[in-house]
């Protein structure tokens, strides 16, 4: 990252960190903020800002319950506009990649978030618009100026960066977390399947880096970092909730330190399958436990607002691509 002018990469974090913590940006840049927000009867509300070329972000604010019934908001972030892994579940790769989020756009969405509307973000998740270790880079920049004591003074324990198996951006993470002061830092891993044929057909990633090259760099990470994995699993009607899917997903989970979160799928726009019904997803949450998993379900929040978990997008945008 080097600041505008050509300022140094440390000098620009820590202008970026103080102004972040003092809840001031450079006018012209509090100025070019169109900002728009949206509000679901559940309490997520969901904030779009149009940048100067035109294009969108997508953040959602979730207030959630922790343990003892203490609130605790969860700001989920965009790293991109769009996203280029074509994801057939996922709204946002429905749209394509536009661009790269900067460090600056990526931490925007906190500022908008604490210091526009109010909220005191407690936990920030980057699972909005795009893959984030497809912009590494910019998403390890803005993690460093987050957990930055002279800006957010966010602890990396309270981060989680979520991933659909960018194998070479897990790699790279994981040599930041190991040199910085981000040693807690969490990673979520999309696996939405049990084997690779139907992780192929859901999820072109997997075609280059299969699950048990993604296996394999998993065990790495758990052997260089504390903490357990989170591994996200949306489940789809007829594509992936079957009880011999529940079964195969556990054995090749293996040994890993992970917790399994289960996501009942969110219906894109146009979306080939509807939402799974309460009574399959308590019954592969269930099989996973009988299997000797600990397994979470996700509480959907958002969907009304198309803010829930893989509905993130600009409907209007399909299928193009970005043009460096």
């Amino acid at each position: 990252m080097r600041g505008r002018d050509g300022i140094p990469r440390e000098q620009a974090m820590r202008e970026w960190a103080g102004c972040l913590r003092e809840g001031r940006l450079d006018p012209k840049r509090e100025a070019a903020i169109d900002l728009r927000v949206e509000s679901d009867p559940d309490g997520t509300s969901k904030f779009l800002i149009r940048h100067p070329d035109g294009l969108e972000t997508e953040s959602v604010v979730l207030p959630l319950t922790g343990k003892g019934g203490k609130p605790r908001t969860t700001l989920c972030v965009s790293s991109q506009i769009g996203c280029a892994m074509g994801c057939t579940f996922c709204e946002t790769a429905q749209m394509g990649l536009m661009r790269n989020l900067t460090v600056e756009e990526i931490v925007l969405q906190w500022h908008v978030a604490t210091h526009r509307l109010g909220h005191a973000i407690r936990n920030i998740v980057f699972m909005g618009m795009g893959e984030p270790l497809d912009n590494v880079e910019a998403v390890i920049g803005s993690i460093e100026i987050l957990i930055d004591r002279r800006g957010p003074s966010m602890s990396s324990s309270r981060i989680a960066v979520s991933t659909v198996g960018r194998i070479d951006g897990i790699r790279r993470l994981s040599r930041f977390v190991g040199e910085s002061e981000a040693r807690k830092l969490r990673l979520a891993i999309s696996v939405n399947a049990p084997d690779d044929e139907t992780r192929n057909r859901i999820m072109p990633l997997n075609r280059a880096m299969d699950m048990t090259a993604l296996h394999e760099c998993l065990s790495d990470w758990c052997e260089r970092h504390a903490g357990p994995l989170l591994l996200e699993y949306v489940l789809i009607p007829g594509v992936n909730d079957s009880d011999h899917a529940a079964t195969t997903l556990a054995g090749w989970i293996d040994r890993l330190p992970a917790r399994v979160n289960v996501i009942p799928y969110n219906p894109r726009r146009e979306s080939p399958w509807p939402a799974p019904t309460e009574a399959d997803v308590d019954r592969f949450v269930r099989t996973l436990r009988d299997a000797g998993l600990d397994v979470s379900r996700r509480v959907t929040q958002g969907r009304a607002l198309m803010a829930a978990c893989g509905q993130l997008g600009n409907e209007h945008i399909r299928k193009r691509r970005r043009i460096d």
